[in-house]
């Protein structure tokens, strides 16, 4: 069992959401915790992918009707609960139940995801869980999977007929444009999503996979532009069409790579491509796959030097 050496002082409110320190963590979330699970969210000012996952982590504990709660932690200003924690990188989200950490995440994920994660408590600790429209979501992700593209997208178009606003299925529609290769479809979805959606981890990941799908459709052949990378290492330009093109054959890690070697090479050039690129396609794929945790440690290394 994790023991925190801070001190456990006013007792707590019954607010779903709130902020908490290094005084009322004990009360906040290991004593609250024995009542129902507790979401503790690490983040800072300073933090981009916090600004996302926050306010996303936040509607969904809502949307559980108090099954669960969330307590927010500045880690600027709570560093010594941060450390007792091992926090290495922000956002970190920690689940606790019964006086102890259960689960636990990093990166900011889609919402489909987080509701996952929340349900997945609830069930551990004997709640209910509200399906709602989850199991049409899913049925239609499978169908995509699947190369069922036209019967994923009028399942999206059904679940958006009852939610509209439902950021898993406009998402998962723009992607069903994306496979269906009609790109001026995707970018008017995108242009005319809801406002309350914009900025969330599922709408800016199909905006970044558009931006990519379009980049790839002004560069050369991947075959080409290895060539000329390996007869100049330092041809930038062909470096950076190499990765868009890599990408587009679905080699997210041989672009990430050179992206990377890029970066090392001239961080500078054309006012931070490679960094800007390299956040580009880190935004297309999930937060937590391996080669975006990988490239950021490898770039984080490289910035920090």
């Amino acid at each position: 069992m994790l023991e925190l050496n801070v001190g456990g002082i006013p007792a707590g409110g019954t607010d779903l959401i709130k902020d908490t320190s290094e005084a009322t963590f004990m009360v906040d979330v290991v004593e609250a915790s024995h009542e129902v699970p507790v979401i503790v969210d690490f983040w800072a000012p300073w933090c981009g992918p916090c600004k996302t996952l926050g306010p996303a982590l936040e509607a969904a504990v809502k949307d559980a009707k108090g099954a669960v709660k969330m307590v927010k932690v500045d880690v600027d200003q709570n560093q010594q609960i941060a450390a007792q924690l091992q926090i290495q990188s922000i956002p970190t989200v920690y689940a606790f139940y019964k006086g102890k950490p259960i689960d636990a995440f990093q990166g900011a994920l889609p919402a489909s995801e987080i509701k996952g994660f929340i349900d997945k408590l609830i069930a551990e600790s004997g709640g209910e869980v509200d399906d709602g429209l989850g199991e049409a979501i899913a049925a239609a992700e499978a169908m995509l999977e699947d190369g069922d593209v036209a019967d994923a997208a009028q399942t999206f178009e059904a679940i958006l007929g009852e939610e509209p606003n439902n950021p898993a299925a406009y998402a998962g529609l723009i992607r069903a444009q994306l496979a269906l290769e009609d790109l001026d479809k995707a970018s008017e979805l995108l242009a005319n999503a809801p406002a309350e959606l914009n900025g969330l981890p599922e709408i800016e990941s199909v905006r970044a996979q558009l931006e990519l799908l379009q980049q790839a459709a002004d560069t050369g052949p991947a075959a080409e532009l290895q060539a000329a990378v390996d007869a100049n290492a330092d041809d930038h330009q062909a470096r950076l069409d190499l990765a868009v093109a890599l990408h587009a054959a679905g080699d997210a890690a041989g672009a990430v790579d050179h992206l990377l070697e890029l970066f090392r090479r001239d961080r500078e050039w054309n006012d931070g491509a490679a960094k800007a690129q390299l956040f580009t396609v880190f935004d297309a794929l999930k937060a937590d796959d391996p080669v975006v945790l990988n490239g950021r440690r490898k770039l984080s290394s490289m910035i920090f030097v």
